[in-house]
Order: structure tokens, then sequence, then C-alpha cells
């Protein structure tokens, strides 16, 4: 399961965003995650109930984006949506496409709660 992993580089992160604008909570952390970055939303969310206790995180709700899987056709230049297990082009249905969204797993958003 490498989502405790990425979850741990996740908390260390948002840890890190707090420590530096001194704040005392987090209330929301929000990721991008496309569908062919690996990363399995359920054991994410499992690994981040697990990991944010005892962080400035505790209380955090973790949110996720899914970003879709787009290309972009070396051949007839079109760019579109595809399925993540079918990268053709729906155009010209040629093979010679670029991956352009739809890996990432990205740290989008945190609230943090600063005290006054």
């Amino acid at each position: 399961m490498h989502e405790l992993s990425l979850c741990d580089d996740l908390i260390r992160q948002v840890q890190s965003l707090a420590d530096q604008h001194h704040a005392q909570n987090i209330g929301q952390v929000t990721v991008s995650l496309g569908a062919l970055s690996g990363v399995e939303p359920v054991l994410l969310f499992q690994a981040f109930e697990i990991l944010k206790v005892g962080t400035a995180a505790s209380n955090a709700r973790l949110m996720v984006n899914n970003v879709p899987v787009r290309i972009k056709c070396d051949d007839c230049g079109i760019e579109a949506d595809a399925d993540p297990n079918k990268l053709i082009c729906p155009a010209c249905k040629r093979l010679d496409t670029q991956l352009l969204s739809g890996s990432e797993f990205i740290l989008s958003q945190v609230e943090l709660f600063v005290a006054s």
C-alpha cells in the first residue's frame, strides 16, 4: 500500500505549511488526483485518517478533486478526454498521443486556522 507512504509525505508537507504560517489547526486538505496516478482514493482516505492523528491536521478533512485523463494527438493535433486504458485519438484513432493530464497527485489547497 504505497498510499501510506504518499500520505505520510502529504501530512509532512501540510504540517510544514502549518508551521510556516503559525497555524494551530488544518481544516481541509485538497489534492488533485488523476486516474493514472496509481493512487487508490479509498486507501488514501484510510491512510490520511491514520496518519493525521497527533498533527495539526488531526481534525482535517481530505478532499480529492479527480483530474480527467486528457490527451493530445501527435497526428491531427486534437485535444480530448480519454479513457485511462484507451489513450487513442478519438478523431483519427491513432495511438501517437501525449498525455496532458490524468497522472497527477498534487497538493492543491490547504485550509489553515491561525489564532488571532
